[in-house]
């Protein structure tokens, strides 16, 4: 099978990338945020004495319950813009790295890369080794922002006297109850952002990087060779099925779905630990606050507590909804990225 892109123009490709990476971004994370939220609930109880939910289901019900539809969509606005960034900066980058590997390996510009080489590009995207000015920076403190505002009403009153330092133990974690915020007293987004300036100084908006370019990276590269293969042999199928030559660009729309689907998957199971250990440094100041002169976790740290609390258990919690909303949020991205690169060639 033949790479049909190679006929376009750099620059006309790029813009085409970052246009339909940006719609097909803000359309999947308007769908997933409310199974986001529940991810990032499940995953910032690890480390306390008492589970707040029983799980998915029940986190999502409780949530509906006691918040209504808008706590569903608690801290859309920082996800939906930073999707929109990154799904830019990821489709371009993705681009640009094939055009790079076919420069080094002396590779015609009209040939399928290697499944290896497609995970080399992918892992290059996720990490942002080409826009690395434009994407790498913002994700993180697009996710702080996003991890703070969906456990806002999680927040526990913690009498001053009785701070204790984050982790599973100490009798006052024992005896805290959740204490429902009312609506009026929830800061937005733009306050939350500079509460941990104010807090913690500009490094603060980057607490749980560690996290994120593990999960980027490594999931980047899972995410788009994936979606490569089941790609080619969806398309080699139906070529052998009908006896035509057909190519990328040919994709079906149920061909999209589906390898945008598969994709989904790999891509959040992959490195999910990663993600688990990041949300739990994120919330930690929200739900276990450490009280002032105390150093945030780090993530080695983080991830000793996580594991002396619960476990390989603990590094999972959300695993099965996240995998599950993955699914349609990735076949929903490529649906519409393949439908708009067809629709305007």
């Amino acid at each position: 099978m033949t790479d049909d892109t190679h006929a376009v123009s750099p620059v006309v490709r790029a813009v085409k990338d970052i246009t339909f990476g940006s719609i097909a971004g803000m359309v999947s994370k308007v769908f997933e945020h409310p199974f986001d939220l529940t991810k990032v609930r499940l995953q910032s109880q690890v480390l306390d004495a008492t589970a707040r939910f029983k799980g998915p289901i029940d986190c999502l019900v409780r949530t509906f319950q006691n918040e209504g539809v808008r706590g569903l969509y608690r801290g859309l606005p920082a996800p939906v813009a930073g999707a929109m960034l990154e799904n830019a900066g990821l489709f371009v980058s993705y681009t640009q790295l094939q055009h790079t590997i076919r420069w080094v390996t002396a590779q015609s510009p009209s040939r399928d890369l290697t499944i290896p080489q497609f995970a080399i590009a992918g892992a290059g995207a996720g990490a942002d080794l080409v826009d690395m000015d434009m994407c790498n920076y913002y994700r993180t403190p697009v996710e702080l922002v996003k991890c703070k505002m969906q456990v806002q009403m999680l927040a526990v009153d913690v009498p001053a006297a009785s701070v204790q330092p984050p982790g599973p133990t100490g009798a006052a974690a024992a005896t805290l109850e959740p204490t429902p915020i009312k609506p009026r007293a929830l800061p937005g987004p733009i306050a939350v952002l500079t509460s941990v300036i104010r807090n913690d100084g500009i490094r603060g908006l980057w607490l749980g990087q560690t996290g994120t370019l593990i999960r980027e990276s490594g999931g980047g590269a899972a995410w788009f060779t994936c979606r490569e293969f089941v790609r080619t042999y969806l398309i080699q199928r139906r070529a052998t099925l009908t006896g035509t030559p057909l190519g990328r660009k040919d994709i079906l729309a149920w061909e999209s779905a589906v390898s945008g689907a598969c994709a989904g998957a790999v891509f959040n199971f992959s490195l999910f630990p990663a993600d688990t250990i990041k949300s739990a440094m994120q919330t930690e100041e929200e739900l276990r606050p450490r009280g002032k002169g105390v150093l945030p976790p780090t993530f080695l740290d983080t991830a000793r507590a996580m594991y002396k609390a619960q476990g390989i258990r603990g590094f999972y919690a959300g695993c099965g909804i996240t995998v599950a909303r993955s699914i349609p949020s990735s076949a929903i991205i490529f649906l519409i990225y393949d439908g708009l690169s067809k629709r305007f060639p």
